[in-house]
């Protein structure tokens, strides 16, 4: 089973290392084999080991069809992201086998897959790359209004936390951006979901922009897709907001995909959202987590790691199935303006932008 094999026993603690994490990918790869089509983004130097990044796509290859992705370990200390993302990405291949409707589906819609972005930091147990890079913070956006002390990301010193790197991109968020551009570019309808932890007490759905406060322009659709899941799955317990109702940040990456999607592309409707699993949570119920420096970000012990895994499969595969259906949801017309008046009301208390 996926969650016995990815942790091990360190003091008394669960901890996932990136040696039995990219195990369990490369088997699930060759287990699925016959149906994903996998190949190397970048590769990653870490204390003399080459690790690769994989991107994976499954589903149709025709154009006219929407996408969505699931991406996780951009942080190498947030082991449960990618974790999240192999728990789908697994019970996909197993389903093949015998799950005809399964296939129905995926002759409609393309699933994409970077489950562990940041090999390097996960191997050496850190937050940011092996080059001591925040990759979080690493695109070429800047902030339009002041951001946090070090939080907001920080060209002080690499040895501090938050660390934006130089002006040039590191390969992992290259490789990550060229993989977006690819597969999401030019698509009529697409989302992509980035699974990370450390924040609140609850399990938030971010969405664009951390470097701003300004509404984005597809924040009818994000409405209208939020609507779509409360009203499918009524009694969830996400939270669902922009990133900049809680802090602002420069160099985040999904806001420079989402700028230049929007920039190349404006007739296509992208939405970036990110899944914030709330770490406080964990914490409270075993607080000895913070004796460990993955506990600030990890769910410990083992059952409670495997209700995570659960507990996430639903958003995962509601995404995967409101893209596929995106045409009967999406607001247009007089509609649209509804949830768009709705949404700043709801996230932005009536916010229109002006003067930003």
């Amino acid at each position: 089973m996926l969650h016995r094999q990815d942790a091990q026993m360190e003091n008394g603690f669960m901890r996932a290392t990136v040696l039995q994490e990219m195990e369990i990918l490369e088997n699930i790869i060759e287990r699925g084999r016959a149906a994903l089509s996998v190949r190397t983004v970048c590769s990653v130097d870490s204390d003399g080991k080459c690790l690769p990044v994989y991107g994976i796509a499954l589903g149709s290859d025709r154009p006219d069809v929407p996408v969505v992705g699931f991406f996780g370990g951009v942080h190498g200390l947030e082991n449960i992201g990618t974790q999240v993302v192999l728990a789908y990405l697994n019970s996909l291949v197993e389903r093949l086998k015998w799950d005809a409707t399964l296939h129905e589906q995926l002759a409609s819609v393309r699933l994409v897959f970077m489950p562990l972005v940041n090999p390097g930091g996960m191997a050496r147990r850190t937050r940011s790359n092996p080059r001591g890079v925040d990759l979080m913070r690493n695109a070429p956006v800047q902030s339009e209004q002041k951001v946090p002390f070090l939080l907001g990301g920080q060209r002080i010193s690499r040895h501090l936390p938050w660390y934006r790197g130089d002006a040039v991109m590191e390969a992992e968020s290259e490789a990550m951006c060229r993989f977006v551009n690819d597969e999401f570019f030019g698509r009529r309808f697409s989302i992509a979901l980035d699974c990370h932890s450390g924040f609140g007490s609850r399990d938030r759905i971010w969405f664009p922009c951390a470097c701003s406060k300004t509404p984005i322009p597809h924040l009818p659709e994000l409405s209208a897709l939020h609507e779509l899941f409360c009203r499918s799955y009524p009694h969830h317990d996400y939270l669902f907001e922009p990133q900049s109702r809680q802090y602002m940040t420069h160099g985040d990456l999904w806001d420079h995909l989402y700028l230049q999607a929007q920039h190349r592309h404006a007739e296509q409707v992208f939405l970036p959202l990110t899944l914030e699993m709330g770490s406080w949570r964990w914490i409270r119920k075993y607080p000895m987590q913070l004796f460990s420096k993955a506990g600030f970000f990890n769910p410990f012990p083992v059952h409670r790691l495997q209700r995570v895994l659960r507990r996430h499969l639903v958003w995962l595969e509601f995404l995967t199935l409101a893209a596929r259906g995106w045409q009967q949801w999406l607001p247009v017309g007089a509609a649209r303006d509804t949830f768009d008046a709705r949404a700043r009301t709801q996230w932005y208390g009536g916010y229109d932008g002006a003067g930003a």
